[in-house]
């Protein structure tokens, strides 16, 4: 057992008492599974306060004034009670080892806005875990802050600060942080990674009413002096509220970049009285098909208490014939693996829409 032989702070040595007692009863701790890039798009709430992205950050000064030496530090972190995040930040270990890549992202962000030496927002890349949208595509390795005394930013250690005028309401309060507001957060990212990851975390921002294509492009037109902003006009010509997962803005994407004739997305099919019966992922009604993207979320998302895949999978079937009895048309289904293979999966859908794919 550990125990502080100095007089300390009373908030940080609070900190570290509780991190001694979860390490000496932690046994085997799952890690949670936050920001997979695979899941469906989970609606943004606040953080509840338990949650171990919130584990507070402390500074290797913070322990310092409270007592501790860089000795015991060390201690601590040999002992399995704190962590370290980053040279200088420290976290509870046990509440740690519950996160993921993402999380794990998450907290170094914050650690390096604590350490920060003047006024910094999260934006860009680092703005996504907040929103608690998927990753996919992103490079989750730099830590991107943009200081709000407006003067040029700088590269070091894995941090990447920037500089731009920020406008009111550019700037909200998100999970005890500041953060850019949706509209901005969203532009930003389109600056700093492919079409199609950028395309992704616009999408989960309007398919959540975060923000509105309005919006966005009212929000880009003060951004004319921006640098790297050709995927932004992309995005925003591609980007759909309707487009709820990874795979579907993936598929919609893949569409677009191989020039195949663009389906209307979550295309609601009526039965005879007029009800909607079913909605489809992507349809060409003009060409009698439609295209489901089955995804192992997908699949979990549909499955009912005391059943099992099969069930699922036999009632997707019975849909599927459904459909094709009210509509008349034919179904082609892909996966994550097809979307590894764009250009075969591209020719395979224009085969299927041509009719030649027997």
């Amino acid at each position: 057992m550990f125990r502080c032989a100095f007089q300390t702070d009373g908030s940080t040595a609070h900190l570290i008492q509780a991190a001694i007692h979860r390490r000496s009863e932690a046994r085997f701790v799952p890690r949670a599974s936050r920001g997979n890039h695979a899941a469906m798009m989970r609606p943004p709430a606040e953080w509840p306060p338990d949650d171990p992205r919130l584990t507070p950050v402390l500074l290797r000064k913070e322990l310092i004034a409270a007592g501790y030496n860089d000795r015991a530090i060390k201690r601590l972190v040999d002992g399995g009670v704190l962590d370290k995040i980053k040279r200088g930040a420290y976290a509870d270990a046990v509440k740690r080892a519950l996160l993921d890549a993402v999380g794990n992202y998450a907290l170094r962000n914050r650690a390096a806005v604590k350490q920060a030496k003047t006024g910094v927002v999260l934006s860009h890349v680092s703005a996504v875990p907040e929103y608690d949208a998927p990753t996919w595509g992103l490079d989750l390795s730099i830590t991107h802050l943009t200081r709000l005394d407006g003067k040029a930013g700088r590269k070091e250690a894995g941090i990447q600060q920037h500089c731009g005028t920020i406008q009111p309401g550019d700037v909200v309060t998100r999970n005890g942080v500041q953060v850019m507001a949706p509209a901005r957060a969203g532009l930003e990212v389109t600056t700093v990674t492919s079409v199609e990851a950028g395309l992704i975390f616009v999408c989960h921002l309007l398919h959540h009413e975060l923000t509105t294509i309005d919006e966005l492009v009212k929000r880009y037109s003060s951004m004319e002096h921006w640098p790297n902003t050709l995927h932004t006009d992309i995005v925003l010509r591609l980007a759909r509220p309707e487009l709820e997962s990874v795979g579907e803005v993936r598929t919609f994407y893949l569409c677009y970049r191989h020039a195949i004739p663009m389906p209307e997305p979550q295309y609601k099919v009526r039965n005879a009285c007029g009800d909607v019966v079913a909605r489809l992922d992507f349809a060409w009604p003009e060409l009698g098909v439609w295209l489901e993207f089955d995804g192992k979320v997908k699949y979990e998302k549909l499955l009912r208490d005391g059943e099992r895949a099969s069930d699922v999978v036999v009632r997707e079937k019975e849909r599927e014939s459904m459909i094709g009895r009210l509509t008349g048309w034919r179904c082609l289904r892909i996966t994550w693996a097809d979307l590894e293979h764009p250009e075969r999966t591209a020719a395979r859908i224009m085969a299927f829409l041509a009719g030649t794919d027997a």
